[in-house]
């Protein structure tokens, strides 16, 4: 696909008679007339059209990824993102930190100021051996690896992680260290079905005059 810049030239042409001495004298004149606006051609004086290409550009492929977006609070979902680092960008809130904590040619986006600027607690990642590692915060994109650049996640590899962080988790600090447990399925479903309910307006005070 390419961009093409096309030049449209509209003439517009009239014929007018004037007396004077000379050819050259008459040109004057009406050259003299049109400058003062004494002639105005539009529409009525249209004699044709011309369409001419002046120039051509090659467009940039615009590339998309099937990855997992994973929220607080929230079950994941698949969803296609441009592979730009604006684009990431804007899923996540902020500029981005890339992890690598699984063995899977994956990786995790996110924010990489989550913590710091109190996005909500997302979801804990574990190691091997089941202990706490990290606990993410904010929004997340699980993303596929290609040699050298993000891709699309496998078939694979979106069943999978979206097993593994299907459940939405609460955390709870216990002396010092912090659990995470899981949101039961019943607790979600009243969250969601709060945050689809419009929003009651306030009722307005009573007029004091209505007293």
């Amino acid at each position: 696909m390419k961009k093409f810049d096309v030049e449209i030239t509209e003439t517009l042409q009239r014929k007018v008679s004037v007396e004077a001495a000379s050819q050259e004298d008459a040109e004057r004149m009406v050259t003299q007339a049109w400058n003062n606006q004494d002639y105005v051609l539009d529409s009525g004086d249209f004699t044709g059209v011309d369409f001419k290409t002046v120039g051509e550009h090659e467009l940039a492929e615009t590339r998309t990824m099937d990855v997992l977006l994973v929220q607080p609070n929230a079950y994941p979902k698949k969803i296609s993102v441009g592979t730009e680092l604006e684009d990431l960008q804007a899923m996540v809130g902020g500029d981005i930190e890339v992890t690598y904590p699984f063995e899977d040619e994956v990786a995790i986006i996110l924010n990489e100021s989550g913590k710091i600027n109190g996005l909500p607690l997302n979801r804990a990642i574990y190691t091997e051996d089941g202990d706490m590692q990290d606990i993410y915060a904010g929004d997340f994109l699980v993303v596929g690896l290609t040699e050298d650049d993000f891709g699309s996640l496998t078939s694979e590899q979106m069943q999978k992680f979206e097993e593994q962080f299907h459940q939405p988790q609460m955390f709870v600090r216990m002396g010092r260290s912090i659990m995470a447990i899981p949101v039961p399925d019943d607790m979600m479903k009243k969250m969601e079905e709060k945050a689809a309910k419009p929003q009651e307006k306030s009722k307005p005070a009573p007029d004091r005059d209505s007293l």
